[in-house]
């Protein structure tokens, strides 16, 4: 592993165990046994060693996608979203790099997704035309489904992790899968 490979390494480990609070360049570099200074050669600042962070979580989301195996364009998309609870609850602070961090390198909706620059997104979209086409949904666009399911399920995902959902874990999974079926449910002919 090169030294930059190894600050990223540093960096990850640093973020899982305690968010981007926890990211300090001198302790990262430490941990590498390097200069504070040397990170600068590999990551111009501390926001490109976050934005590396953030490219890193999401290729990994796109990696737990990517292996979901192929299935009805419906039952593909449930699988996505409950992949998507899992990847929250499992690894939270790689949901929080992923999903929730605050970077220039974050997908946005909907021009990066259209673009194809989201794997996930990408697949998602292309499988909601499919159920367009096939007249088992309605909707404007297949934008407008993608928006509004990833909305319901990241708002449900935070206000879990903030502590704002009575219960635990199990009755949040149940919910959370009724709530993004009911919301997929509304953009259905039948």
């Amino acid at each position: 592993m090169d030294t930059k490979e190894q600050i990223l390494a540093a960096a990850r480990a640093a973020f899982d165990r305690e968010g981007p609070e926890g990211l300090s360049m001198r302790d990262i570099a430490k941990e590498v046994g390097i200069t504070p200074m040397a990170i600068y050669r590999h990551y111009e600042n501390k926001q490109a060693l976050i934005d590396a962070l953030v490219l890193d979580a999401l290729g990994e989301w796109s990696a737990i996608v990517a292996a979901i195996p192929p299935q009805a364009p419906l039952d593909w998309l449930r699988a996505i979203g409950e992949a998507h609870l899992d990847f929250a609850l499992k690894t939270p602070r790689r949901y929080e790099a992923a999903f929730l961090t605050h970077t220039t390198k974050a997908r946005r909706y909907p021009d990066d997704f259209l673009a194809g620059q989201s794997p996930a997104g990408t697949l998602q979209l292309r499988l909601i035309e499919e159920l367009i086409a096939a007249g088992v949904i309605e909707a404007p666009s297949p934008v407008e489904v993608l928006v509004t399911n990833a909305a319901l399920s990241q708002g449900l995902i935070t206000l879990y992790r903030a502590g704002r959902m009575a219960g635990g874990e199990a009755e949040f999974r149940e919910l959370y899968l009724r709530a993004t079926a009911r919301s997929t449910q509304a953009f259905m002919t039948e």
